[in-house]
């Protein structure tokens, strides 16, 4: 009878032992999720005050601008690689000298980022969706495009896709550029750093339209940015551990956005948004880097 008691006592401590390392891991790994639905869930606004606006039960932001301030809204959660999806309108009419932006950024000098940068134009003239990327405080990777339809018309959905390997802005599931991971020869590249998802409209007349030859024209303010169908599908960042990506593990990744890259139909898409579209690729801005153009662009 003893030994029967000691064998059921061994056998509760090891379940309870198992049961804390269960909690205890889950403090501190990354959980992924996938959300949709009410901006009210997801984000904070965060500067603006009225100017930003949650209406519609939560299915919609608006982001204002005024000759006083502009607004913007911020995630709740930190995440550390997924993607994330936008349904964005952008201001009407005679937009110059603003900038809508939607982006992925970390924390302090050294800090990543990942941009969406809508210039505005006067009437008539087309936006440019300018594309940027930070790796440890360093910016400098701009990439600028028009767009094959008018964004101030209605909503179209704006992606980025940010895994171990590569960075994807995509413009109605439409790839307009990739950043490849080769850290391994040298490139530095936003794998450590959780980041959390920003939007803001504000005055950048100095230059934002025309390199800031056309300013803004107050008297058409305000000026209002649409958002809805926010989806984030992206790993939590919840501790300060590293993040243990699903390619280090043998089983089949449960995010496709894991391990995603283009496929044949991807890269014709993206070439031909490249050919067409494209406005400034830093790659070749031979007169900014004077001493050599970055390494990542001779690979």
């Amino acid at each position: 009878m003893a030994s029967y008691t000691i064998v059921l006592l061994s056998l509760f401590i090891s379940c309870f032992s198992i049961l804390l390392l269960s909690l205890t891991l889950s403090s501190v790994l990354l959980v992924s999720i996938t959300t949709a639905g009410s901006f009210h869930q997801h984000i904070n606004i965060n500067w603006g005050e009225e100017r930003a606006q949650i209406l519609e039960s939560g299915q919609l932001v608006t982001l204002t601008l005024d000759q006083y301030s502009g607004s913007g809204f911020q995630s709740k959660d930190e995440y550390l690689f997924g993607r994330i999806d936008v349904q964005l309108k952008l201001v009407p009419g005679d937009s110059a000298g603003t900038v809508t932006a939607f982006y992925l950024s970390s924390q302090g000098p050294a800090h990543d980022e990942i941009d969406f940068e809508f210039l505005g134009n006067v009437s008539g003239e087309p936006y440019i969706v300018h594309t940027n990327m930070y790796t440890e405080g360093h910016a400098g990777r701009e990439e600028q495009f028009y767009l094959w339809f008018d964004p101030r018309q209605d909503f179209h959905t704006y992606s980025i896709i940010w895994n171990p390997g590569r960075v994807i802005w995509l413009v109605d599931d439409i790839p307009i550029r990739e950043y490849t991971n080769r850290e391994s020869k040298g490139v530095p590249y936003p794998s450590r750093r959780p980041m959390r998802l920003y939007s803001s409209i504000w005055n950048a007349d100095s230059w934002a339209t025309q390199n800031g030859k056309i300013k803004t024209d107050w008297t058409k303010a305000p000026f209002t940015a649409s958002y809805r169908n926010l989806k984030i599908d992206a790993c939590v960042w919840e501790s300060t551990s590293s993040c243990e990506s699903e390619e280090s593990t043998n089983s089949p990744p449960s995010k496709p956005w894991m391990m995603q890259q283009l496929d044949d139909g991807g890269k014709m898409n993206l070439q031909w948004v490249r050919k067409k579209y494209m406005v400034y690729d830093y790659c070749v801005d031979y007169k900014k880097f004077v001493y050599g153009i970055p390494l990542e662009c001779k690979l």
